[in-house]
């Protein structure tokens, strides 16, 4: 696979991640009892990402779609409570993933991230609201965010599961082991 070619994939991802999050912000909260949890399917593309690129080239996905659905649809406050969730969560994500897949699988993972953006979302309104209680409120959300993260982590790896089937797939890994100067 060139250069291009995975720079294209990157791009598509970022585009799928940047939809989704449109999407997802025009539906209401599935959860009545807890204020503010969505069900956070742009874990789906993050996970794909994790799972089909280096970790420095998902980084770069996880970015773009943070600005550009900021760009797109929201305000200086979302893009803080997004980045802070995405980055944690991503950092979180990455830091288990490298434990194994004979340790935690992709739903582990997603799971993981899924409560860490809780927590990144939670201290940043903790710190806009200047009072640490706000992290009271963090058992609710890790709550649904284990049952999100199973959900999305479940569609992850169906989808993952057919995506390595295609003959683009298998280039791509070829180019992520061999590229010099990339973290897996």
């Amino acid at each position: 696979m060139t250069n291009n070619q995975r720079l294209v994939y990157i791009a598509l991802l970022a585009a799928q991640a940047v939809i989704i999050s449109l999407v997802e912000r025009a539906i209401p909260s599935p959860f009545a009892i807890a204020p503010g949890a969505k069900i956070g399917l742009a874990n789906i593309i993050t996970c794909m990402a994790l799972y089909t690129l280096s970790t420095k080239d998902a980084s770069k996905v996880v970015m773009i779609r943070i600005i550009l659905a900021t760009l797109l649809g929201g305000t200086l406050s979302s893009f803080m409570y997004s980045a802070a969730g995405a980055i944690l969560s991503f950092i979180g994500m990455c830091g288990v993933k490298k434990l194994g897949p004979s340790r935690i699988s992709l739903i582990g993972v997603s799971v993981a991230g899924a409560i860490m953006h809780n927590i990144g979302q939670l201290t940043i309104a903790s710190w806009i609201a200047q009072t640490w209680t706000v992290l009271l409120y963090l058992p609710v959300l890790s709550f649904f965010g284990i049952l999100s993260g199973i959900a999305m982590g479940l569609a992850a790896n169906y989808l993952l599961n057919h995506v390595e089937k295609l003959d683009y797939y298998r280039d791509l890994q070829e180019m992520k082991y061999t590229q010099p100067n990339q973290v897996s």
